[in-house]
Parts: C-alpha cells; structure tokens; sequence
C-alpha cells in the first residue's frame, strides 16, 4: 500500500469529523461514536493492530475520558456554588464596575484570568473555569465557549507550569542521543532547552500581540446587534496593551525562569495592569460595546446553564469574599504544581495502570485530588463554609452539575478511546509508524524544503487529535527535530514551532470544545463552535509557520548542534 494511501486512510476519521460536525452542522454525539469506528477499523484492517491493543487503547481513552469529566464537573460545582451563594451576582456587579464594556470584559476574563489559570492547571481548565464565568457575567454561552477555546494558544505551551514543554518536549525528543552529540560539540542539554523555552515563548509572543484585539473582533462580528468587524477593531489600542501587558512579562520569565512560570506571571502581571487601566478609562472608547437584548440573541447561542441574578439579589457577598474561591482555586493550583510536599500528598490518591491488557506503553491513571478536577470540588467545599451557604444551596448546585455532565459524558466516550486508538497504532503487525506519525511524514515528504511553513500545522494536528499540547509534544517532537535535521536546520527552532503549532491546535481540539460546552450547557453545537475557532486557528499557525520560514532562511537561526 502507498504512503500516500495509508496517510489518506490514517486521516480519514478526522476528515470525517470535520465534514460531518464543520460543514453538516452534526452534533458530536452522533459524529464520534462513528469516527472511533473508522478508526478501529483503519487500525485493525490497514496497520494491523491487535484487537487486544485496540480494547487497552479504548479502556486508556476511557479512563481519561474519566479525568475530563472530573475537571468538567468540578467547574460546574463551581460555577452554581457560586450562583446559589449569590457571589456571581457580585462578581457581575464588579466587573460591570471595572468597565460596562463587554470588549473590556472579555479580555479581563479570558485572555488574562484565562492565562492565569492556564499557567496554573492546563489540560483544558481556562475554558472549564472562564467559559462558565463569562455566562455568569452576561455572555451568551456560545461566545463563552468560543473564547474559552481561542485563549487555549498562546499560554498553553507554558500550561500547567510548563508540562507540555517539561514532560512534553524532553519525554518526546530522544534525550540521551541528542545529549551525546550536544557534549560533542561543547554544549549540554540544560542550554538546548533553555533555547527551545526561549524560542517558543517568543514565536508565541508575536502571535499572541494580536490575539485579544482576534477575541474582541471575532465577538462583536459574530455576536453584535450589528454583525461588525469594526466595532471589535476600535478598541485595537486597549487591546493591543492588553497583549503586551501577558507576553512581555510572559517572554521575560521563560527567558530568565524557565518553562514553568510563563503563562502564570504574564497572566497575573497583565491581569493587575488592565484592570487598573481599564478602571482609569485609559484606551477605552467612550461608547461601551454590549450584546444586543436576550430577546433578540440567535436561538443556538443560549446553553442549558442558566444564571438568574434577579433571584439571587437577596443575598449580599462582599466583592472580596465572593472573589476568594477563584483565588484560593489559583493559589492551590499553584501549590500543587510547585510545592513537591503538597503536589506528593494530593497524588497519594492517584490510580495508575501500567501496561493495560499486558500491552506495552498503555498506560493509565485517574487523579482524583491532583487533578483540577479535585481542586475544583475541594474549593466548592470551602466555599460552603466560607459563604454559609445551606446545605439545601449546595444540594441543588450538585445536581445541577451532575446533570448537566451526563452529555458531556456520551460523546467524550468515544472521542478520547478513538484518539488513543490512533496514537497507539504504532505497535502492529505491518511494522508502520502510528497514524498521526504517517500522516506528518508523508506531509513532510511532499513539501521538502518549505515543509517548515507546514510544521506548526503538525503539531496542530497532534493537538487537534489529542486535544492536548503535552500529547502532541510527546508524539511528534523527534519526528520534527529530525525532519530539520535532515533538511540542514535548527532542530531547536523546528521543535519549538511544533510546541506553538500543537498550542494553537488546542483551538480545535473536539474533545476540548465539547468539555467547554459542557460548562454551560451547549452540547449539540461544537460544529458551530468550530466554524469561529478555526479562524484564529488558521492565523496562529500561519504566522508561526512563516516566522520559522523567516528564522530559518533569513536569519539563519541555529542552535548548538549547528555551532551556532
């Protein structure tokens, strides 16, 4: 059988879930049940895996499909703790304080907090936490989703203080080889690294400039009274502040610190800036940007998660108080990332399979209080307490939640299990690479020498599968560090633009939109979603891929495997 061949049958499943949920509008309970087929059978009749590895992938998929769910629903405890203690009706209350203008609002929460709690938990946590957020706060839930989702780019590479570039990058390239030749020539896998970090920081740092003024444009086109790009575009100074306030801070410390504290400083240092530039009316129009009345929105823009405010105004919580949950929730995030003590306590209550079904490399874990997931429920049970909330209060808010997860639950069943299928296809009987790993040769081998412009496409790709940066990383950093080789160039450069690329492939990731959508409730309608967030998709990883173009063969950018 051709390469050619096998790439289109390994593309298959995710041709198909783009036809079926971007330009049929089918929702993704319907499309993934018959992706994961596809994909089993492409995996047992074309690669010739085992059906025994087939069942361990979909018992892997299965189990993370657990953890998501876990994280999903600890958001939606969250989000209606908060609504029955009355605290969401002073958080509207502040941010409608710190500026009335919707434009403002959605960079505060999204780009910003969004950031924040990227640099602090990862794996999809912004959308879960800021997404039910900004419908508390008056947004339709279909814009939530759509900007939980386009912040998942330029601080997910440094996500979860630094995992996809700590775990991802360094388990992903073959480290010990790559040591070798770097001690050969005078250098040392620390420095190797420090350039790949700097690298992707900065080629994120250039996308990321525009990013806010995307989210504000993309909202007042798609969700204004008015269908305007222009309405978005005239907050462009506010906004372009905005991104500097993140990626400046952002740069400096992958720079100076390291993977882990990127996306957590340049979160919480631009978050400070704009809300007092924001408070001062300083780059704000005069004439604040709302939606249009609830009456007039579109029918596929509201989600099952309803906040009324009006019912809650009886009980008053002091600004600071009704804010403590969100900020206990990022202190204890961090912690746990960073204090080893707190992190090994909370993983005590970890389950972890090794070797699932006796197959080699499946393996599995559920995390019941390490995961955001359990972070999440933790800080719902202190804010009972710290809100004297009734028990009645917190009752009902469980079963909201709970019943709210049950879609989520079907369709992520099968995404994830049909992911793992793919990745872990690598093992068979026709001694090929896994479907994702052909897919990218056999790009790479069609391009050549402008294959670089293509490269954060893989690594989107990767992402877009496994709906995760880490993932991506791990499956197909060698494979970029040794298409440069091959081609004469930075391995360090070409690595890093796959971390972006997979970064930005985030934005498309369906197991991400569908996870987002859960929060407020609008399962159903992740094609609709998709047809926006491939919008700023296709610019991230088109400007990435022409920055490395421009690395490679104008600036001739090198690192120490080059002598340079």
């Amino acid at each position: 059988m051709s390469d050619g061949i096998l790439a289109l049958l390994a593309f298959l499943p995710i041709i198909t879930a783009g036809v079926l949920l971007i330009g049929f509008r089918v929702p993704a309970k319907y499309v993934m049940p018959l992706t994961y087929a596809i994909a089993v059978i492409v995996a047992i009749s074309a690669w010739g895996v085992s059906t025994n590895r087939i069942v361990a992938s979909t018992l892997q998929g299965l189990l993370q499909s657990a953890g998501l769910l876990w994280i999903i629903f600890g958001a939606l405890l969250l989000l209606n703790t908060l609504k029955h203690s009355g605290a969401i009706a002073t958080i509207r209350s502040g941010f409608t304080a710190i500026s009335p203008d919707r434009r403002v609002q959605v960079i505060l929460i999204a780009w910003l907090f969004g950031s924040f709690i990227e640099g602090a938990s990862g794996f999809g946590t912004p959308a879960a936490v800021a997404a039910p957020l900004m419908v508390a706060v008056g947004f339709p839930a279909m814009a939530a989703v759509v900007f939980g989702m386009m912040i998942q780019s330029t601080p997910v590479s440094f996500g979860a203080v630094g995992t996809p570039l700590i775990v991802g990058v360094q388990t992903g390239l073959d480290q010990a080889t790559i040591t070798g030749d770097l001690t050969a020539v005078g250098s040392d896998w620390a420095s190797f690294f420090h350039i790949i970090t700097s690298e992707v920081a900065i080629l994120h740092a250039i996308c990321g400039t525009l990013l806010p003024l995307f989210l504000v444009a993309v909202m007042t086109r798609f969700f204004g009274r008015n269908r305007s790009w222009s309405e978005g575009l005239a907050i462009a100074p506010f906004a372009i502040m905005a991104a500097f306030a993140m990626t400046v801070p952002y740069v400096l410390a992958a720079v100076f610190l390291g993977a882990e504290f990127p996306s957590l400083i340049g979160g919480l240092v631009g978050l400070a800036i704009m809300t007092v530039a924001a408070k001062r009316g300083f780059l704000v129009p005069n004439v604040p940007w709302d939606f249009p009345p609830v009456s007039e929105w579109s029918r596929e823009w509201f989600g099952a998660v309803e906040v009324k405010l009006d019912s809650l105004a009886r009980r008053q919580i002091p600004l600071a108080l009704a804010w403590a949950p969100y900020v206990i929730l990022a202190v204890v995030l961090v912690l746990s990332r960073t204090v080893a003590p707190f992190g090994d306590l909370l993983k005590s209550a970890n389950i972890v399979f090794r070797g699932m079904l006796g197959e080699e490399g499946i393996n599995g874990d559920f995390s019941a209080l390490y995961s955001p997931g359990g972070i999440l429920v933790m800080v719902c049970l202190l804010t009972v307490a710290l809100h004297r909330m009734s028990f009645r209060g917190f009752r009902e808010a469980v079963g909201e939640s709970t019943g709210t997860l049950l879609g989520a639950g079907f369709v992520l069943i099968f995404t994830v299990p049909m992911v793992r299928v793919m990745i872990n296809s690598g093992v068979n009987a026709n001694d090929l690479q896994s479907m994702p790993v052909v897919v990218a040769e056999w790009v790479s081998a069609q391009v050549g020498a402008v294959y670089p412009f293509f490269a954060p496409a893989v690594g989107g790709l990767g992402a877009f599968l496994a709906g995760s940066n880490t993932v991506s990383n791990l499956m197909l950093s060698q494979f970029q560090f040794s298409v440069a080789d091959g081609l004469g160039l930075s391995s360090a450069l070409m690595v890093a633009g796959q971390s972006v690329g997979a970064a930005a492939g985030n934005m498309i990731a369906i197991h991400n939109v569908v996870a987002a959508s859960a929060t407020v409730g609008l399962l159903g309608r992740e094609g609709a979603t998709l047809r926006i967030t491939i919008l700023p998709t296709i610019y991230y990883l088109s400007l990435t891929g022409l920055m490395l173009c421009i690395g490679f063969y104008v600036l001739g950018i090198g690192d120490p495997l080059m002598g340079g």
